[in-house]
């Protein structure tokens, strides 16, 4: 028998779908995804998404300040609690961290009743109805409708050094990491050379006692209004014909410098800096959707209904980073998957499938 609806994803997105979709009764299941696939590992999709690959989380709403153990200990179940609440560890951040809102999400929607298959949906056939989703593990499962929540991953540059100081001092998200003590009144430097980059290294310089904009050519990608914005920022430096060789530090300090390279000849320049933003895209991870979803020319889905989470397939809605190129952050994520569960269950209600 079909599953009234099937969420692919387990991001904010995903288990804000999954809260709401459950508490209509519609007993959503849930494709999390699996931490032991390798792909997922390499690609930085494993299960919770993006924000479980992040430590302090000072932007999320009712994130209290304070110890927090207790109440983790209390809220969350046997092997979820993370080892740190009941090892007598201190605790890693001041309030709640990225994993730690994660398993709060993930709980509160098996709370309401919600099913968690840990595997990835890796083939999918809307051309029919029950729609056909088949995962890599445990075969195909039909759905009335199908919410898609997998969210987009920040492109990095692939450096060893790089992952090594990933969450201690290398970020994708100026908006979500540059107001962290950690990078407070410290050079830091922005890799790109597009809007984003420009956009991040701007909202650094509030923070930042300098930034250095490392371009690969000798001139800007970004529009001309973004290239005047950060040319007369007197805190931001361009360093020109340069790209990221390695990143520098230690494991305990985290980031302390790094080293560039010239692209139009051998010569290397290292800068003593407190972080690393790379501002080089983001990959929306649709490649299983095989084309029967409409995309725009960056990969994401498209919705098609201002101010909804439909897509071009009737039935199948959107939610989160995968259909948002702009915001991308947690809130808006979790904002769309509360959509995209409402508009779900209207249309199951309208098409007798409730």
């Amino acid at each position: 028998m079909a599953e009234k609806v099937v969420i692919i994803g387990s991001g904010p997105a995903g288990w804000t779908a999954a809260i709401y979709a459950a508490r209509a009764n519609l007993q959503p299941l849930v494709y999390e995804g699996s931490a032991t696939w390798d792909q997922n590992r390499i690609n930085g999709t494993t299960p919770l998404g993006q924000l479980n690959l992040t430590t302090e989380v000072e932007n999320y709403p009712a994130t209290p300040v304070g110890d927090t153990r207790a109440y983790l200990a209390s809220a969350l179940k046997g092997d979820r609690i993370p080892y740190w609440v009941t090892a007598n560890k201190p605790q890693p951040s001041h309030g709640l961290n990225g994993p730690e809102i994660m398993e709060l999400m993930r709980q509160q929607s098996v709370n309401f009743g919600t099913r968690i298959v840990t595997d990835d949906i890796v083939k999918v056939d809307f051309k029919s109805h029950p729609f056909v989703l088949t995962s890599r593990e445990r075969g195909t499962v039909e759905a009335y409708a199908v919410v898609i929540a997998t969210g987009a991953r920040a492109n990095y540059l692939g450096l060893p050094s790089e992952d090594r100081y990933k969450n201690n001092g290398v970020s994708a998200c100026a908006v979500c990491d540059g107001a962290l003590p950690r990078f407070r009144n410290k050079p830091l430097i922005v890799v790109g050379g597009g809007d984003s980059a420009v956009e991040e290294a701007t909202y650094l310089t509030k923070f930042a006692s300098q930034v250095y904009m490392v371009v690969r050519r000798d001139a800007l990608r970004a529009s001309k209004i973004m290239q005047a914005r950060a040319l007369d920022n007197k805190k931001i430096v361009m360093k020109w014909h340069r790209t990221l060789e390695e990143v520098l530090g230690s494991d305990k300090a985290g980031v302390t410098g790094a080293r560039l390279k010239g692209t139009t000849d051998s010569s290397t320049e290292t800068l003593d800096v407190g972080g690393v933003f790379l501002a080089i895209g983001h990959t929306p991870n649709t490649d299983f959707l095989d084309g029967q979803l409409n995309l725009d020319d960056k990969g994401y889905v498209i919705w098609t209904k201002p101010q909804r989470t439909n897509t071009s397939v009737e039935g199948v809605f959107a939610a989160g980073d995968v259909a948002d190129s702009y915001y991308r952050q947690a809130v808006t994520a979790a904002g769309t998957g509360c959509q995209a569960a409402l508009d779900a269950e209207r249309w199951l209600a309208e098409k007798g499938f409730h």
